[in-house]
């Protein structure tokens, strides 16, 4: 697809989509022009069978996303008006997120900082380079930071961990990260593409409606009891139990091969 900004990029191969933050000279910034492609990408990715999963990255090898591009606050940002015109586009971009039923892979290399940082944190996976550098710099900025994305930091690194990372403000290592349980994985950054190639492959090759109904069921987990919507988790069962796909696993098994999975 044609992205409305040369600042994202996509591509597409091998079962895999590749959604490609594009703003090197500032460290891959994350613009309103940005924010503004996101829900068109994930849409085009959501509605192409070819794609079973998605990885997000950062152009130029030194930062996935370095936060906000604070140069754009003066304009974007200098009233309520324009505050709430600016949380409307950030607004839609973590909804079409939200909305995705596809496994998403955050490759990091770099920077992931404050916007950067929560950016990842939609991913499902994440897996980091060595030189990594992560952190959350609201407090050094009088920023003002919402209730959902203090909550889902919280779900990720659990409360003490949280603390440190918003009261400080300070960066933190690939290693403390890893250790926080703020990434999955840690490799050196020549390994990197090789490792998110390999994960991602391993996903794209598993039957997708199993995968879409265990990232829902996962998704429920988090919520409050009298939000969950078990309803769906059981439709989304019986649809692979009823599926093509569950009988050429069935098959593959038996055959001892690989199966073949078309997602129907």
């Amino acid at each position: 697809m044609k992205s409305v900004t040369p600042r994202m990029k996509t591509e597409k191969g091998d079962g895999i989509g590749w959604m490609i933050f594009n703003h090197p000279e500032r460290h891959n910034a994350l613009s309103l022009d940005m924010q503004e492609a996101i829900p068109d990408i994930i849409s085009d990715f959501s509605n192409d069978e070819s794609v079973r999963v998605i990885v997000m990255k950062g152009a130029g090898g030194k930062a996935f996303i370095s936060g906000a591009d604070i140069s754009e606050f003066e304009e974007r940002r200098s009233s309520p008006a324009l505050v709430d015109e600016y949380n409307a586009v950030m607004d839609r971009a973590a909804q079409a997120f939200e909305a995705l039923d596809k496994p998403l892979i955050a490759m990091i290399e770099g920077f992931a900082m404050g916007g950067g940082l929560l950016t990842a944190m939609r991913a499902d996976l994440r897996v980091a380079s060595e030189e990594s550098q992560f952190g959350i710099p609201a407090a050094r900025l009088g920023i003002g930071y919402g209730f959902n994305s203090v909550r889902n930091l919280v779900e990720l690194v659990g409360a003490a961990n949280a603390c440190e990372i918003l009261f400080t403000g300070r960066r933190f290592s690939a290693e403390e990260a890893l250790h926080m349980g703020l990434v999955n994985q840690v490799v050196s950054s020549i390994e990197l593409k090789p490792t998110i190639l390999s994960l991602a492959t391993m996903i794209a090759e598993n039957a997708p409606l199993t995968v879409r109904l265990v990232k829902a069921a996962i998704r429920e987990v988090s919520k409050d009891l009298d939000h969950r919507d078990l309803g769906k988790i059981e439709l989304l069962e019986n649809i692979c139990m009823e599926s093509e796909d569950y009988k050429e696993g069935r098959r593959a098994f038996l055959e001892k091969r690989q199966p073949r999975f078309t997602g129907q």
